[in-house]
């Protein structure tokens, strides 16, 4: 089985015909369930929250092995329905980035409370950016977590009531008060 550093690829990926758009509709269903699947393991895996459509640099889209990398449609294809499942945003009118949701909103927003339970930190004050990479968050999914997934998380939070958002001169220094 192939591996791109310690992460382990599918043996489709070593399967030509599936870096082409299939046209018949269960193949091709398949196909792009295949796809989605690995895309969102692989950035779960790699904490990846943006994938540009033009990148050529995101290690999925080829397989130099087979001399094999997905065409723009493809990869236009598999991230539209990423989209429409939402598990992903296009970040731009032009679709040219995109917002992975390998976890969803409510998901998220689910770890941040898990996250402040484990942590004892019940009506306590924290920073976002202390959320995104302080001390508490190492070793936790939340840490270096994409700023807007962890924004909209945070404001679905504070609709329920479980915390308030307070803003600070500047990005860096806005707050959080928990109240769960």
């Amino acid at each position: 089985m192939q591996k791109l550093g310690d992460f382990k690829l599918p043996q489709f990926f070593n399967y030509p015909p599936y870096f082409t758009l299939q046209p018949v509709r269960e193949t091709g269903k398949k196909q792009i369930q295949l796809w989605n699947d690995l895309i969102l393991d692989y950035c779960k895996t790699h904490s990846i929250f943006v994938i540009g459509l033009e990148d050529q640099d995101f290690p999925l889209f080829s397989n130099p092995a087979i001399e094999r990398s997905l065409t723009h449609e493809a990869r236009e294809a598999f991230l539209s329905t990423l989209v429409a499942q939402g598990r992903a945003e296009w970040l731009d009118k032009g679709r040219r980035k995109c917002l992975v949701l390998w976890h969803r909103i409510q998901d998220w927003a689910n770890i941040v409370l898990d996250f402040v339970k484990d942590n004892g930190l019940k009506d306590s004050v924290m920073t976002v950016e202390e959320i995104r990479s302080g001390i508490e968050s190492r070793g936790t999914e939340l840490h270096g977590i994409d700023r807007t997934v962890l924004m909209r998380a945070l404001k679905l939070l504070e609709q329920k009531g479980k915390l308030a958002i307070f803003k600070g001169t500047t990005a860096d220094d806005e707050g959080v008060k928990f109240s769960i």
